[in-house]
């Protein structure tokens, strides 16, 4: 157990990359403050699995596209659990189609959750750690916001601007103490990959100089050491985790 444990905010955190993060911090000692929109059983059974082995963690719902309740969230997170440490913004959707077959709707909404809503969430974490001086924020991006993906064009677009995004906030916040980084997962092990077609799958994995798909337990590690006290002067960049694949 740490010696001092921290609130750590981790949107979209009843399933894959997310859940992962969620535990490996509980289970590591800090309070987790679990973010879901609308599956509650699943996020609620990650908060008894995580207490069952020690831990702290609630579940809050919100969507984080909407401003009003990210606030109400930030605000009831501080209030039950304590100030806000580190946020991680994991929240995210895909609604993948060719260019010419995409509909102005996928792409609304693949900005709105990928790109505004991280925004938003920082926006909202980040004036509290202004006044703190203090604090650490990771914004969960992808490959595909750094090389072409086709098929992708929305989350591409969403992804690469959270990237610009994190370049911008290091600048702004880093007179406060705050550090901004980002994290590009390759593939990895999660429901998402598992309904990908497996030729597919079997063709990318050709790709990946490693000869392997990630597991999530390798993004959240990484996760960790970002968010830690071990790294102090590391801002506004983004480590990517992909087993060599965008090499």
């Amino acid at each position: 157990m740490k010696s001092e444990a921290r609130v750590v905010l981790v949107t979209g955190a009843s399933r894959g990359i997310g859940r992962e993060i969620a535990k490996h911090f509980a289970l590591a000692g800090d309070k987790v403050a679990i973010n879901y929109v609308s599956n509650a059983e699943m996020a609620e059974a990650l908060c008894r699995e995580i207490q069952a082995e020690q831990g702290e963690a609630r579940a809050y719902a919100a969507n984080v596209a909407n401003a009003e309740q990210v606030d109400a969230m930030i605000d009831a997170v501080e209030a039950e659990m304590g100030p806000i440490g580190v946020l991680i913004n994991n929240a995210g959707i895909l609604k993948d189609n060719y260019l010419a077959l995409m509909s102005e709707q996928a792409w609304d909404d693949v900005l709105d959750i990928n790109l505004k809503g991280t925004f938003l969430c920082c926006r909202s974490v980040a004036k509290k750690m202004m006044t703190r001086r203090q604090g650490k924020i990771i914004n969960m991006v992808s490959i595909s916001g750094l090389v072409g993906t086709p098929g992708q064009a929305n989350y591409a677009a969403s992804k690469g601007g959270v990237i610009a995004m994190t370049r911008s906030m290091a600048r702004e916040l880093g007179r406060y103490g705050i550090c901004v980084n980002a994290i590009a997962p390759g593939f990895i092990e999660t429901d998402m990959l598992s309904a990908m077609n497996p030729k597919q799958l079997s063709a990318h994995l050709q790709t990946i100089p490693l000869g392997r798909i990630g597991n999530t337990r390798e993004v959240a590690e990484l996760t960790e050491f970002v968010a830690s006290p071990r790294n102090s002067y590391m801002t506004g960049q983004v480590i990517v985790v992909d087993g060599g694949l965008s090499v």
